[in-house]
């Protein structure tokens, strides 16, 4: 009796219009991480622009979106070009500017340093981190215009610890923190809030795919024992784009079941 009530409570919140006159950008929405927060900010009464890079994505986004009756819709967006970031902006010229922003797109490019090519190194740095000064920017003049605002950088555990094999990733993601801390200090005077995120090993497509070697030697360095859920992401993000965490700013919440406790 006490879980149906919990689970209905937890259905309700999800289910308000606590985002109500809100426009919410997530980038890279089309599946994991970035499709959770989507969809948890469009069960809260958002409007929310969910990027991908493919038209299929895209289309499947938004016909999710007007099957569950959600406001919002799907477009094309590739924060590494910038001829797609301009396009980008042209087409959403007609919605209201966003409110809060969530900077999720990224890639991996993995490889040792020795043997990593020029364009290994420069495809993760371009979409990663001046893919997320570009749509902050986009997005920014507006939120000051308004006197209010939510940046939510999706970093990564990678950033705080490192990782062989990933220097360029890693380096984007540890850019990515000071990006946040600098910025919160530029923009705060003006009401607008900007934090970030860093997921340890979440379960989605990418860690599905993983042996069973490879998955028990993750476990092993995280102390709760299990990989996390992209809800469990998606409720911290939803946490700092709200008025109960409008006193939090320049901050990294680590979100990795004990994997790092730096």
């Amino acid at each position: 009796m006490i879980k149906s009530r919990l689970k209905t409570h937890y259905f309700k919140i999800l289910m308000s219009d606590a985002y109500k006159n809100k426009v919410v950008l997530v980038t890279g929405a089309s599946r994991g991480i970035g499709k959770a927060i989507a969809y948890r900010f469009a069960k809260q009464g958002a409007y929310v622009i969910a990027t991908a890079t493919t038209k299929d994505s895209v289309k499947k986004i938004s016909d999710d979106f007007s099957e569950n009756n959600f406001a919002g819709k799907g477009l094309t967006l590739n924060i590494a070009d910038k001829s797609s970031v301009k396009e980008f902006e042209n087409n959403i010229k007609d919605i209201n500017s966003p409110n809060i922003l969530i900077n999720n797109a990224g890639i991996t490019k993995d490889n040792l340093l020795m043997r990593m090519k020029d364009e290994e190194w420069e495809d993760v740095i371009n979409t990663n981190l001046s893919g997320m000064f570009r749509m902050t920017r986009l997005c920014l003049r507006a939120m000051m215009k308004e006197k209010y605002g939510r940046i939510i950088n999706v970093s990564s555990v990678v950033g705080l610890t490192g990782n062989a094999g990933q220097v360029n990733y890693a380096a984007t993601k540890a850019g990515m923190i000071g990006f946040t801390r600098s910025l919160a200090k530029e923009v705060g005077s003006r009401g607008i809030t900007v934090n970030a995120v860093a997921p340890g090993f979440i379960k989605t497509d990418m860690t599905d795919a993983l042996s069973e070697e490879i998955h028990k030697s993750i476990l092993k360095h995280i102390v709760l024992g299990r990989l996390g859920e992209v809800d469990e992401i998606a409720s911290v993000v939803d946490f700092l784009s709200s008025d109960r965490a409008a006193y939090i700013t320049g901050q990294t919440i680590s979100i990795n079941g004990g994997m790092y406790m730096g």
